[in-house]
């Protein structure tokens, strides 16, 4: 999924990029700097492409500073000439940094035209980016393309349910949509991402996110200190937002610090857009803080006012009790006999001594 920052380009970048465009520039090295994006380097055609790569290239990869680079091939569309995409995003550079960098890729391309742009590379070695590497992303582009997880699920199941001889139809509605998007997928802002790092290394313990909905942003509104105690007063009565809180415990002896995330939706003292938004961001915001950002979050909490988060309920959100036994279910007790109880039934005509019928 896209996380975009909303970091901008100069307008010298947008005024180069157009420059670029009719075939003058080899190569350029974007960067971002002062949360801008910003033209690094650039050199021009020397021979074909394919003789310039390496040279051009590879001196312009730093080994802890993540760039991009827009590399002109010597092919041409109805656009003009075409060009190789290049994210550069070595192993060792910060997680900020990598974090960074991915999140604006797609604005990168948006400002220099998607049209122009041929094919992308991704790297985190040299091995990946030099003309070798590039040659052999081609190669496993002509082959056929991997099926995501949801994709062989699909296909599993379509051969498991289709008889033969028939066609399944898969139908697509609002639910089977919402189930493969996973939500909505709102940008981040820089100074979040940050605040979650650092909730990460423990210097900071609470952290409160709202959504700009016109925007369309996940925005940082405060990071103060927050005792458990103070936590209920954090929580807007008329308004929703997402809280990470570092909450610190102990348990069974021992002492523990425990990131807790909390959905709070004052009801319907919110809009119904309001209500759609928050949900469906929650889901795609917790998959960048929990498998991007590495945060741990040990419970995931849905509240509707702060009053709800005292000590005791925190706690047992944490660590509910477990039930040493389960009540055996009775089973209620059948009827007499294997065939219930003798019944006599009088019809018309019949003795009176009462023969069974």
């Amino acid at each position: 999924m896209s996380h975009q920052t909303g970091i901008p380009a100069t307008r010298e970048l947008k005024d180069f990029f157009a420059k670029a465009r009719n075939g003058s520039i080899r190569v350029m090295k974007v960067i971002i700097k002062d949360e801008q994006l910003v033209l690094g380097m650039y050199k021009e055609p020397s021979q074909t492409w394919d003789r310039d790569y390496d040279n051009f290239i590879l001196p312009l990869l730093e080994d802890l500073q993540p760039c991009y680079i827009l590399y002109r091939l010597d092919s041409q569309n109805a656009q003009g000439y075409e060009w190789l995409f290049i994210s550069w995003s070595p192993d060792y550079s910060p997680v900020r940094q990598k974090m960074l960098y991915a999140a604006t890729r797609a604005t990168v391309k948006k400002e220099f035209g998607g049209g122009h742009i041929k094919d992308e590379l991704f790297g985190t070695i040299k091995e990946d980016i030099c003309l070798g590497g590039y040659q052999k992303h081609v190669q496993s582009r002509l082959g056929p393309a991997p099926l995501t997880a949801a994709e062989e699920e699909l296909k599993q199941i379509k051969i498991n349910e289709k008889p033969s001889g028939t066609m399944v139809k898969t139908e697509i509605s609002v639910q089977s949509k919402q189930q493969t998007m996973q939500g909505i997928a709102f940008p981040i802002q820089e100074n979040a991402i940050t605040a979650i790092l650092l909730l990460k290394e423990k210097k900071i313990n609470y952290i409160q996110l709202k959504l700009d909905i016109e925007k369309e942003t996940i925005n940082l509104v405060h990071t103060d200190v927050t005792d458990i105690l103070d936590l209920p007063k954090r929580i807007p009565n008329n308004a929703a937002r997402y809280h990470f809180f570092l909450y610190k415990h102990t348990h069974e002896g021992d002492y523990l610090e425990s990131v807790v995330f909390i959905y709070s939706m004052p009801g319907y003292k919110c809009g119904i857009k309001d209500r759609m938004l928050y949900s469906s961001c929650k889901g795609p915001l917790l998959d960048v803080v929990e498998q991007q950002l590495q945060l741990k979050v040990v419970k995931k909490i849905e509240i509707d006012n702060g009053e709800e988060l005292t000590p005791d309920f925190l706690y047992e959100e944490v660590h509910p009790k477990q039930h040493a036994f389960k009540q055996a279910f009775a089973k209620p007790k059948g009827p007499a006999g294997k065939r219930g109880q003798k019944r006599i039934i009088k019809g018309t005509g019949e003795a009176e001594n009462g023969e069974d019928f």
